[in-house]
């Protein structure tokens, strides 16, 4: 049989992540690294030069010209179905677990556990498997459970949160709470990242799908979401 040499690409905004993953798989036998992109854009290129087996990235990753999170690794699915991605992520939300799962993931690994992880999550996922690190596993454990979702907000995201779907922008949220502009886009960011939302129409859906504001047309600002939310 074949020996196994997996070739592996990196995808990390920090250069001390990017050198610790591949410190960690230099001794392996079965892995080769072959590249370390640090954005979207840097990545998209390398791949289409550079063909591999496995892909070991970040799930947040500003600057690029591809973006990050779901929506980056929905292009790459797209564009390399047999890919296999690793995510590996500071991010700790079940919201953003179940979003990747939903998509295909078959690995994702928390960057608070230990780096040994990755070559198990890189057999795995090239194996069509599922590996998860243990705080992974127990966001993952919080969704077989229901437990995440509104109640994983502050009352002060909440707040925010219940006035943006209902139709308020972010100008208006802030003179009618009497806080500032940097402080609601803030919070509304943090709600979003809990609750593994990326763009402003899927925290509109999220808001009438969980009873948040009516889904009824003629509930006045409500409506006017749930019609920009059905486009």
């Amino acid at each position: 049989m074949k020996p196994l040499n997996l070739r592996v690409m990196v995808a990390d905004d920090h250069p001390a992540v990017r050198a610790g993953v591949q410190h960690t798989l230099a001794t392996s036998s079965t892995v080769s690294v072959i590249g370390a992109a640090r954005d979207s854009s840097e990545l998209m290129e390398m791949l289409g030069r550079h063909p591999c087996e496995v892909l070991i990235s970040d799930y947040s990753m500003p600057g690029g010209r591809f973006g990050d999170g779901i929506t980056l690794f929905g292009l790459i699915r797209q564009r390399y179905p047999a890919l296999k991605i690793v995510v590996l992520t500071m991010l700790e939300s079940p919201g953003i677990v179940h979003s990747l799962l939903n998509l295909g993931i078959p690995a994702v690994l928390s960057k608070s556990d230990s780096l040994n992880h990755l070559l198990p999550a890189i057999h795995g996922a090239h194996a069509n498997g599922r590996y998860l690190s243990p705080r992974i596993s127990e966001l993952a454990n919080a969704l077989d459970r229901g437990d995440y979702g509104i109640h994983m907000l502050t009352r002060r995201e909440l707040e925010v949160v219940r006035l943006f779907v209902s139709g308020l922008t972010i100008n208006e949220i802030a003179e009618r709470l009497h806080r500032s502009k940097k402080t609601i886009s803030t919070q509304k960011g943090t709600a979003m990242l809990k609750l593994g939302l990326e763009r402003d129409i899927e925290l509109l859906r999220y808001g009438i799908e969980s009873g948040l504001i009516s889904a009824s047309p003629s509930s006045g600002p409500a409506g006017a979401t749930q019609e920009a939310a059905s486009a």
